[in-house]
C-alpha cells in the first residue's frame, strides 16, 4: 500500500461553526425582544393619548363670560357658561349676601327686549351653579342681578327692584 497524499489530507468542513450558530440565535432573540418592546411602548403611547383626549373632553369649555360690577364698578360676580354641561357657574367676588327674606335673581338683558330670568341664586355659597342652555344666552348683551322677595319673581314679570350688579357678556368666537 502506498500512501497517497490524498489520504492524509484533512477533511473539509461542511457545517457552520457553533460560534456563528450561537451568535445568530442570540441576535434573533435580541431582535425579537426589541420588536416586542417597541410594540408595547407604541400601545402604551396610544393608551396615553386616548386618556389625555378623554381628560381634555371632560374639561369645561367656557364659551360665555361676564363680570358683574356693583355700583362702585368693583367686580361682584363672575359668571361663566360651559355649553357641554348646560350650566352657568356663578362665583361671588365680594361679600354681599342677600337678606333672610330676599333672593338674588339673575337676568339676561337683550337689546330692545324684556329681561329674561335665568334663575334664582338659592345658595349663599361662594360658588354656585344654575342650569342654562346655550340658546338662553344667544344675543344677550348683559347679565344683571336684582334682589327680589324670597324665591324670586316670575321671569315674565321682570325685576321688582333696580339691578344690584350688572355687566357685559363676552361670547367667545367658535
Amino acid at each position: 500500500m502506498t500512501d497517497t497524499p490524498a489520504s492524509f489530507a484533512p477533511l473539509a468542513r461542511t457545517g457552520v461553526s457553533p460560534w456563528w450558530r450561537a451568535a445568530a440565535i442570540t441576535l434573533a432573540v435580541l431582535l425579537a425582544t426589541l420588536i416586542a418592546g417597541a410594540a408595547s411602548m407604541f400601545e402604551q403611547f396610544k393608551a396615553q393619548i386616548a386618556h389625555q383626549q378623554h381628560q381634555l373632553a371632560q374639561q369645561p369649555q367656557i364659551r360665555t363670560l361676564a363680570v358683574l360690577l356693583d355700583t362702585t364698578q368693583s367686580p361682584a360676580l363672575l359668571v361663566t357658561h360651559d355649553p357641554a354641561s348646560g350650566a352657568l357657574q356663578l362665583q361671588r367676588l365680594n361679600g354681599v349676601k342677600e337678606g333672610r327674606e330676599d333672593s338674588m335673581q339673575l337676568w339676561a338683558l337683550r337689546q330692545g327686549q324684556a329681561p329674561l330670568s335665568l334663575g334664582v341664586l338659592t345658595s349663599k355659597a361662594g360658588t354656585l351653579t344654575l342650569p342654562a342652555q346655550a340658546d338662553a344666552l344667544q344675543g344677550v348683551a348683559q347679565l344683571a342681578i336684582s334682589v327680589e322677595d324670597k324665591g324670586g319673581v316670575p321671569g315674565e314679570r321682570g325685576p321688582r327692584l333696580p339691578y344690584l350688579f350688572q355687566g357685559a357678556v363676552v361670547h367667545k368666537a367658535i
